[in-house]
């Protein structure tokens, strides 16, 4: 379970945005998983092609540095800062802040274009699964029309190594939910590719907010 703070970011995002109302299971289902996977210690790993790519860093960057909450490091790390780099102790607190561990699969320019080159450049996203998924681990993957090849790749690699998934894509869900490749599909009501763009950046600042919310803010569970 969330915090009830943590639910009430789905319910307000559904009023900012009333067409995502249909989507309101699939939300708290998202939120509920990230958080879960946040809580034992794990990470989240994102994908996308095009503007889905550029989607995939913008989240990264939201969960890895503070967002709409400060991040103050709690006293365990402030004590051993101080203890193995005193000199820049306070300069490090002043600045560091509390992360999400993050990463995006499309910045991994050498081994993107190397593997491409050598094997198969629709299989890029699934080798970084293979060798970086973990059990507990959440994938999130995107594709406007649910058909991206390269993320269908992923999304079946991260079942193999026990990653949970969640998928963002347009109303059809393509193969991705015909085939149910994800635990979580969140699709979006439209079928036009940039309107679906337009509805997945709420929908993945949500996510960040909510997880933010969880661990960084006030409220007691």
């Amino acid at each position: 379970m969330v915090k009830a703070s943590v639910s009430q970011k789905v319910d307000e995002l559904t009023e900012r945005y009333p067409a995502l109302a249909v989507c309101g299971k699939d939300l708290h289902e998202a939120v509920e998983m990230i958080c879960e996977s946040y809580r034992g210690g794990h990470k989240l790993i994102a994908c996308g092609n095009g503007g889905s790519a550029s989607d995939a860093e913008h989240i990264v960057g939201e969960l890895m540095k503070g967002f709409l909450l400060p991040r103050r490091l709690d006293a365990a790390m402030e004590q051993k800062m101080r203890e193995v780099c005193p000199e820049e102790a306070d300069y490090f607190l002043e600045n560091l802040q509390g992360a999400l561990p993050a990463l995006s699969l499309v910045n991994q320019v050498a081994l993107n274009t190397a593997f491409a080159n050598d094997q198969a450049p629709d299989l890029s996203f699934a080798q970084q699964i293979l060798g970086m998924g973990n059990p507990g681990d959440v994938l999130l993957a995107i594709s406007t029309s649910g058909n991206s090849k390269n993320v269908l790749y992923a999304l079946q690699m991260a079942k193999v190594k026990g990653v949970k998934t969640i998928a963002l894509t347009g109303r059809s869900g393509g193969k991705i939910y015909s085939r149910r490749l994800a635990d979580v599909t969140i699709r979006v009501p439209d079928e036009e590719t940039y309107r679906i763009q337009e509805l997945h950046l709420p929908v993945y600042h949500m996510l960040c907010i909510a997880a933010e919310e969880e661990f960084f803010g006030r409220e007691s569970q």
